[in-house]
């Protein structure tokens, strides 16, 4: 155990004792909300992920088109983020990753995906499920999907067809959409107006702080904002409201973005949504200024911390991430019952 995870666990267990944990809903999908959960987990016991189902690639494509259900594999990805540190814990979670390889048709199907499906299927209740799930793994909080019903992505893109560069198109599908050529310009989603699943909602009214991304910001963050029963719970609740930033542009999907140019485009789909902190890797904003004004429009402050593996992965360090956290929950003020 590094110094740091000592640390952070004695903050958490001094709340504990206080009855002083924030209420934390985090929104996302994909590995930047994994990272986002195996951080928030180490600084509070009260955590519920909302996640989002338009996923349509890889081994949750194949179990959403021949069974017609909710693509599992971005809320497996939460309950495995969500396991704990001890031997019970990591077990879990490798076995619910765990990938099959085979010439037939399980190969490259996830144990946790499979696991999820047929809980679904026997529970008919997709909460319940996952509650059952996460209850089998001593998951460090409950993870929800934003929907009850799949939904299909779809983003208007300039340029996607290299021979007409001032053309824009319809992308159809997220794992499309992740990869594609050109500049998004925008998203929604299919069914349009699609119903919100209750609980997530009202995890949302009752939370102290709910944190928006990193991950991939048209398909995993933006579309959390096109369900208009969620988007008027994040613009109506008295939690305050962190937007995490994604340490590099994706290849593809937001290629030579600027930081504030994420914010930019996030307010153009919820102009009305506000945020208190804007979180960044300090590394990550060659400047600074230009972030601080774009964070001002949404309401917010610019917090610049560490948090990226110091290994020169681009990906976010768990525990540097939590103490980042720690610290917007600490210094921007509490609200409700934990203050």
């Amino acid at each position: 155990m590094t110094i740091r995870t000592r640390r952070l666990r004695r903050l958490v267990g001094a709340r504990t004792s206080r009855g002083t944990q924030p209420k934390v809903v985090a929104l996302g999908g994909g590995m930047g909300l994994s990272a986002s959960l195996a951080a928030l987990r180490r600084i509070t016991g009260d955590l519920t992920a909302v996640v989002t189902v338009a996923d349509d690639g890889g081994s949750s494509g194949r179990l959403r088109d021949e069974l017609d259900v909710l693509p599992p594999g971005d809320l497996r990805k939460a309950l495995a983020a969500l396991c704990g540190d001890d031997d019970w814990g990591q077990t879990w979670a490798r076995v619910i990753q765990h990938r099959f390889t085979s010439e037939g048709e399980l190969h490259g199907h996830a144990v946790g995906n499979l696991l999820i499906v047929a809980l679904w299927e026997q529970l008919g209740d997709h909460v319940e499920a996952l509650d059952l799930v996460g209850k089998l793994l001593g998951a460090h909080g409950r993870v929800l999907p934003m929907s009850a019903v799949p939904l299909e992505l779809q983003a208007y893109v300039r340029g996607h067809d290299p021979a007409r560069p001032d053309e824009v198109s319809t992308v159809a599908g997220q794992a499309t959409v992740a990869l594609t050529p050109g500049e998004v310009q925008s998203v929604h989603l299919v069914p349009p107006d699609p119903p919100a699943v209750p609980e997530a909602v009202e995890a949302v009214m009752d939370a102290d702080w709910v944190v928006l991304g990193p991950g991939s910001w048209f398909s995993s963050v933006i579309p959390h904002l096109l369900v208009p029963e969620l988007l008027q719970a994040l613009t109506e609740t008295k939690a305050r409201r962190v937007l995490s930033l994604n340490l590099a542009p994706q290849p593809g999907e937001t290629d030579g973005f600027s930081p504030q140019r994420h914010l930019e485009v996030l307010a153009r789909h919820a102009p009305k949504l506000a945020f208190d902190v804007v979180l960044a890797d300090e590394a990550a904003v060659p400047d600074q200024s230009s972030l601080c004004d774009a964070a001002k429009r949404l309401g917010g402050t610019v917090e610049l911390a560490p948090v990226a593996a110091t290994d020169g992965a681009p990906k976010h360090d768990p525990e540097l991430l939590a103490a980042a956290y720690d610290r917007i929950f600490r210094m921007h003020g509490r609200i409700g019952p934990w203050r």
